[in-house]
């Protein structure tokens, strides 16, 4: 075991001990309508802190936690209007000051959109989740073999269930050569990222048009948000600014909906996006994350922890999550959106860590 392993093992015991003895906050339920920004223009309403009875004083506790962590966006949304927003640092270049305009990226907080296509792409009838994956990438996308191949579905590349093999070394190649077997379809959870790049293939080739136009059409220009997909080695990163990362938060708050427009008519695709999706790793639904929960399987690790994704935040939480503390995290309960943009925060192992401990900051404030 590498000295990483070693580290991971001995926090997993730690947040195991600790997730004994705190009990997840509760908190009144909020029954306000939402607010939607205008599709056009830098317009969004605000809420201050007393507004809504908020703690002011323990703003300068949760900044400067923010900021000594590596963060360059934070935004939080209470019913839609923005409560708090705070830039800090220079964009990725180092070339200018990061602010409401600059774009960064989601990293793997992008599954999460990917999934919500995934459903926009079964709602028009394009495909159904339950078609195996070669219908769309053709036979020999895998070493499998035709057999073992036509097992694994769309829904297992939605859930992390592929039964590809983790062990071979590179998990973001996506050459057949490289998606070797491990176990059938559905017997296995792990966070295994070629078999969920390979979606947005998927995706494009029953749609017709290429991933970006896809996007355009089903969901920035319904929802005002910028942004667009780019290539990084054989992954593709959605890159957008802070406040188009929380228009997507609003659409999943609003459980598909923008405004007046239902974008997400099917109610089932998005209800089980959102909760668990299979027994295996009952924290994940379709690329997305949940608190609450019994277990969890985190990324990099093939067992189970009876842990929650945090301790911390309120248990109906679901998240889309990204490498170097990539956020949008919903609280359905609270009308809240969370979005945390930023490079990797110091000191932390991982960057569940961060968000746990994020959490009871802005639990000070909100309280």
């Amino acid at each position: 075991m590498n000295a990483w392993m070693n580290k991971l093992f001995f926090f997993l015991l730690f947040l195991l001990a600790v997730s004994c003895k705190k009990e997840t906050p509760t908190y009144s339920p909020s029954t306000n309508e939402l607010y939607y920004p205008p599709m056009n223009g830098a317009t969004w309403e605000n809420s201050t802190l007393a507004d809504i009875n908020w703690s002011a004083p323990d703003t300068a506790d949760l900044y400067s936690f923010l900021s000594s962590n590596g963060t360059r966006a934070f935004i939080i949304l209470k019913d839609g209007k923005i409560v708090i927003e705070k830039y800090w640092g220079q964009n990725i270049l180092n070339t200018a000051p990061f602010n409401q305009a600059t774009n960064w990226y989601w990293a793997s907080a992008g599954k999460t959109l990917t999934a919500f296509l995934v459903g926009i792409a079964q709602q028009k009838a394009l495909l159904s989740i339950n078609d195996k994956s070669s219908k769309y990438l053709g036979p020999g996308w895998t070493s499998l073999s035709p057999q073992k191949e036509d097992l694994i579905l769309i829904k297992h590349q939605l859930t992390m269930t592929t039964g590809l093999d983790y062990t071979t070394g590179d998990l973001d190649c996506t050459d057949p050569a490289c998606l070797q077997y491990k176990a059938d379809a559905g017997s296995q959870w792990f966070y295994h990222n070629a078999a969920y790049t390979l979606l947005e293939s998927v995706v494009s080739n029953a749609a017709g048009m290429s991933y970006n136009n896809f996007t355009d059409e089903e969901v920035k220009s319904k929802t005002g948000m910028n942004g667009s997909w780019l290539p990084l080695g054989s992954n593709n990163v959605f890159w957008s600014d802070a406040r188009s990362a929380a228009r997507f938060g609003l659409l999943l708050l609003g459980k598909g909906k923008w405004a007046n427009d239902q974008i997400m008519t099917d109610q089932n695709y998005f209800n089980a996006m959102v909760n668990s999706s299979q027994t295996l790793n009952p924290a994940y639904g379709y690329l997305t994350w949940l608190n609450g929960k019994s277990s969890i399987i985190l990324p990099s690790l093939p067992n189970s922890f009876p842990l929650l994704l945090s301790v911390n935040a309120p248990s109906d939480l679901f998240a889309a999550m990204g490498k170097n503390g990539q956020y949008i995290d919903v609280v359905p309960s609270q009308n809240l959106v969370v979005i945390r943009m930023g490079e990797a925060p110091d000191n932390n192992l991982v960057p569940t860590v961060f968000h746990d401990d994020m959490w009871k900051k802005i639990n000070a404030v909100i309280k």
